[in-house]
């Protein structure tokens, strides 16, 4: 192994596999990653590290400018450092920054912001409003999904401890980067009870019982998931999900599982027999209860069903929703486009300032759920379809349901396509609400957009407490 000790030498040395010693960590980059500087080298750490700490990182990508590497060990530690709450904290993938007090993770999630829009989106910017934290910084997320497997994963302590590595059932998270192994999970503080009662019935039950869990390498075994909602009404549902019909096995479990916890409000099961573990297009079945459940944002109550999309963070959800509300300025007349609408429940929420919403969406199904929802609400003023807002949106389109005064865009991860950019710009409406978790690829498409567009006004909001996801608001309109 090739080792740099001297930092005089590191702006020479460019092999992998290199140790740089007792590296001052000063900041946090993009995708939750600490960040430090030698010789005027950015060097990208991950490894749960925080600012302040001082550690020997070994490198995995060495470049002229820049490098990666984890952290192997810690030589002095961090003032801001807090103690993680969670026993599984280091080795679940999740609440990667619990050892960072919370009010330091949203000043790091607004700096994440600013440098994307600066950097990557070069816009000119009003001053950003400061980030909304989650008012719940543990126990927010109202879906939680585990994945059973009859190869647990085991640390290095356990194994020594045991003598070796034994095959062991576990119901828990998929391990990062290792695509069948799962962490058995005791405790979680993402979501409220009764959610780690479920989880640890239904385990129990199933090694009692003997119920094999799921292989997915060998593609062999019966339990492969277990989902559960729980929603802000008090209603809970629980979808398992298992690889082929065993009804004896199925009612056992099912049965106990509802015996043991009575707050659960209905159940549904799915039977998935794929190499994957996507269930969009499977049809689960109801056991008991009505097969959904009810959550209310303000005073609107939509119909979530088992392959329903809606934001995880019920609370910051409203939240996030007020902001989307509020940048819109609607007064009543104005016809609002929703894209990305999903399930419709950004265009029901503003529909009562708005002359018309029209929603659009590529997935049928979620088009269905924004239809019978928006019927729920007795909301008369919207409408929904299906299909690419690239082909929907022609003359006719427009000639038919009027031009839009306000677009608001919701879209994944990876942004908006080229295509629907330019579609927007082409529209021209007088004002885009841009909704957007991820800010990096939101920047990239504002860029895109500046060609006829400003930004008028950016509103970060924290939903997710404990890692470095974060969702920005942001008000473009014409100049």
């Amino acid at each position: 192994m090739d080792y740099a000790t001297k930092n005089t030498t590191f702006a020479s040395v460019r092999k992998k596999n290199v140790v740089l010693e007792k590296v001052p960590v000063s900041a946090y980059a993009a995708e939750g990653k600490a960040l430090a500087r030698q010789d005027g080298k950015v060097i990208f750490i991950e490894g749960g590290v925080v600012p302040g700490d001082v550690v020997d990182v070994k490198l995995s990508k060495n470049k002229k400018d820049w490098a990666e590497g984890t952290a192997i060990h810690i030589h002095s530690y961090s003032s801001e450092r807090v103690e993680p709450f969670c026993e599984h904290f280091g080795v679940c993938g999740g609440c990667k920054w619990q050892m960072l007090p919370y009010s330091r993770q949203l000043q790091y999630k607004q700096q994440q912001v600013v440098d994307n829009l600066q950097r990557i989106g070069h816009l000119e910017l009003p001053a950003i409003s400061p980030i909304l934290g989650s008012p719940h910084s543990t126990c927010y997320r109202n879906k939680l999904e585990f994945t059973f497997s009859n190869k647990a994963y085991l640390t290095n302590q356990e194994i020594a401890q045991e003598g070796g590595i034994t095959r062991r059932n576990a119901l828990g998270f998929h391990v990062p980067r290792l695509f069948d192994k799962v962490l058995d999970i005791h405790t979680c503080h993402l979501q409220q009870e009764p959610v780690n009662l479920i989880r640890n019935t239904v385990r129990a039950f199933a090694e009692a019982n003997e119920l094999p869990f799921y292989d997915i390498r060998a593609q062999q075994g019966w339990l492969r998931n277990l989902v559960v909602r729980i929603c802000t009404t008090g209603e809970v549902m629980v979808n398992l999900v298992i690889h082929h019909e065993d009804e004896t096995a199925r009612k056992a479990l099912l049965d106990h599982l509802l015996a043991t916890v009575p707050a659960i409000t209905t159940i549904v099961y799915t039977i998935n027999p794929k190499k994957n573990d996507s269930i969009f297009d499977l049809e689960p079945k109801t056991y008991y209860g009505k097969g959904y459940v009810e959550e209310n944002l303000e005073d609107f109550v939509f119909k979530i069903g088992p392959k329903s999309f809606f934001q995880t963070n019920t609370y910051q959800g409203e939240t996030l929703y007020q902001v989307t509300r509020d940048f819109a300025a609607l007064t009543g007349t104005e016809i609002v486009y929703d894209l990305y609408c999903g399930t419709g429940s950004i265009g029901i929420f503003v529909s009562r300032k708005a002359r018309k919403v029209i929603g659009i969406e590529l997935i049928k199904e979620a088009i269905d759920d924004a239809i019978e929802n928006a019927d729920r609400n007795q909301v008369k003023n919207a409408e929904f379809f299906a299909g690419d807002v690239v082909d929907i949106c022609d003359d006719d389109f427009f000639a038919l349901h009027g031009q839009p005064d306000v677009v608001i865009t919701d879209p994944p991860r990876a942004g908006m396509h080229e295509k629907l950019v330019s579609k927007l710009l082409q529209i021209a409406a007088p004002k885009i609400v841009y909704v957007s978790c991820n800010p990096a690829t939101q920047a990239r498409d504002l860029a895109l957009l500046s060609t006829l567009y400003k930004v008028a006004k950016v509103q970060p909001v924290d939903m997710f407490p404990h890692t470095h996801h974060i969702e920005n608001v942001v008000l473009l309109e014409k100049k």
